[in-house]
């Protein structure tokens, strides 16, 4: 585990939080690699939403409530802020209006290419082929990478 995600005090285990970002950090340590996650993650964030809201926009506020149950469990800092930025994506949703599909589907696809691309330069594999879970966890680690530089703990 790295000293950025593990707790600060000595005799304390470390919450499930911090074990989640060290073991997602593991396979995300090339900068390359780093530097493509902190673009792809917002894009394929956004573009997901997209997605589900073209199939039916309930579809979209669901998978977000149900995003917001497991953030609840590990951190009230990154259920605030991923609750902000989902709002904040909902509405760049809505307002692709009638494009949602077609906008959707041009980020995802080159976003998910990218991810794979910096994979490939990491020589290791995504964290989620382990674990789903971690789809919901790259998000956080790129938010506490922001919050480590802001000095934020979650």
């Amino acid at each position: 585990m790295t000293a950025a995600f593990t707790d600060s005090s000595a005799s304390a285990p470390a919450r499930r939080v911090d074990q989640l970002l060290a073991h997602y950090e593991e396979s995300h340590r090339n900068p390359v690699n780093e530097a493509i996650h902190f673009v792809a993650i917002p894009l394929i964030m956004l573009s997901l939403l997209g997605l589900l809201s073209a199939a039916h926009p309930w579809l979209a506020y669901a998978f977000v409530a149900a995003s917001m149950v497991y953030y609840l469990r590990l951190s009230g800092v990154f259920l605030a802020t991923m609750a902000l930025v989902s709002a904040a994506m909902l509405a760049a949703v809505h307002a692709m209006g009638e494009h949602v599909l077609s906008i959707s589907l041009a980020i995802f696809v080159p976003a998910w290419i990218a991810q794979f691309i910096g994979h490939k330069v990491e020589g290791k594999k995504p964290s989620f082929f382990e674990d789903l879970q971690y789809l919901w966890v790259g998000p956080m680690f790129v938010l506490s990478k922001l919050f480590l530089k802001l000095g934020i703990r979650w």
